[in-house]
């Protein structure tokens, strides 16, 4: 562990990433940019389209799902996954955290339904 680690720089009062998730979503995002699955202004195009949508917090709460929305859609428009496949793949990771043990990696092959 570094002695820097949980340690926000001078300037910032609070993490970036409220939720792993996030953190996770963001990774996603630029790594899938990175291989060339979609460009910085498709991805601006769509993820300002999701914050649009009529209901969004005004405080931003609600940002990252915003973010994994647009995500989603860019998937989908890609061809590389529908909402289909999303929500089955979603649905056996979530089975498969219920399934593993606390303190355990979890892992799709934990999932009791597959």
């Amino acid at each position: 562990m570094s002695r820097h680690e949980g340690v926000l720089p001078a300037g910032f009062d609070e993490p970036i990433f409220a939720e792993p998730w996030q953190a996770e979503a963001f990774a996603l995002t630029v790594a899938l940019h990175d291989k060339g699955l979609f460009s910085w202004s498709e991805w601006a195009e769509v993820l300002s389209a999701e914050v649009k949508q009529p209901g969004a917090a005004m405080d931003g709460h609600d940002y990252y799902e915003h973010w994994l929305a647009a995500l989603e859609k860019l998937l989908s428009l890609k061809g590389v996954a529908g909402k289909s496949e999303v929500d089955a793949f979603a649905a056996a990771w979530e089975r498969a955290a219920h399934a593993t043990p606390h303190g355990k990696p979890i892992l799709l092959e934990n999932d009791p339904g597959a």
